[in-house]
């Protein structure tokens, strides 16, 4: 497992009973979590300082119970960068920390390439490997269906000191526009992609993981150019193992790649306990 140590803005304080208790700046959370099957060591719900709660609903879905006042947004930074967050639906906050260690990495390949990069980030969501990468120097094409997250990517750019740098914003369907791209004969030095299980394009496309995954990462492959830097994939998908992901892309990309695949995860401030938050694996060339 991988896991970031260099946040200063965020920690895991305690996890149990599927709920995960975090302090992001200076207001903490407590959040559903499908990974955590133990029981907590104390009653959650009652941590002094307790900001927010997001409750499930029997129905499905959920809300935020805000116990204090919170911002509509704030921000917390990692390194160099600083990300805007909102307590959101579905309990998300717009950003997913344990993602640093895959911006770590990607900063390195890009910095030590010695060259320009230009990368293809899709499924970007807010941005934040968008800003990890376009730190590191590369050109950045940033890809999204949801053109409020594209929004939040140009805000996290602009938050970062990054607003004059080379990135393209794109509200698409990742897999329309790959096939376009392909058409148009553009090529790219890196390419990421982090799926969701399941969602729908603007236009009603419909993307189920166990089945559109490596139909994209075939289609996107073709999109890299003749000296290609990394392919990394990203899911948060519980019954997608690291090894799944090694496997496609090994299929996709023969010997000319070598794949690394892993489990991303959180520290936490309990002994013994550390979060597990999804899955990655990189083709480096």
């Amino acid at each position: 497992m991988k896991i970031d140590y260099q946040w200063r803005d965020y920690e895991v304080i305690a996890t149990g009973d599927g709920m995960k208790l975090e302090r992001w700046d200076k207001y903490v959370l407590l959040r559903p979590d499908p990974q955590i099957i133990w029981p907590a060591k104390t009653n959650l719900r009652k941590y002094p300082g307790l900001d927010a709660i997001y409750e499930r609903s029997s129905t499905g879905g959920g809300a935020w119970n805000m116990l204090h006042d919170i911002p509509s947004d704030f921000t917390v930074s990692w390194k160099d960068y600083t990300f805007s967050l909102k307590l959101m639906g579905f309990k998300h906050t717009g950003l997913f920390p344990e993602q640093a260690v895959n911006w770590e990495r990607m900063t390195q390949l890009i910095e030590g390439a010695g060259r320009p990069i230009s990368v293809l980030n899709l499924f970007a969501y807010t941005g934040g490997a968008t800003v990890a990468c376009t730190g590191a120097g590369a050109t950045v094409c940033h890809v999204d269906a949801a053109k409020a997250m594209v929004d939040r990517a140009k805000e996290n750019l602009s938050l970062s000191g990054l607003r004059d740098r080379p990135v393209r914003f794109i509200v698409d369907d990742c897999v329309a526009f790959c096939q376009r791209e392909l058409r148009r004969g553009h090529k790219y030095d890196a390419i990421l992609m982090d799926p969701p299980s399941y969602g729908r394009g603007p236009k009603g496309e419909t993307w189920k993981i166990e089945t559109s995954l490596y139909p994209l990462v075939e289609l996107a492959s073709q999109l890299l150019s003749d000296d290609p830097l990394f392919f990394l994939i990203n899911s948060y998908t519980t019954g997608l193992q690291p090894s799944v992901m090694s496997n496609i892309l090994a299929s996709v990309l023969g010997d000319r790649a070598e794949v690394e695949a892993y489990e991303v995860g959180l520290p936490t401030d309990e002994s013994g306990i550390v979060l597990p938050c999804g899955a990655s694996a990189i083709a480096t060339f």
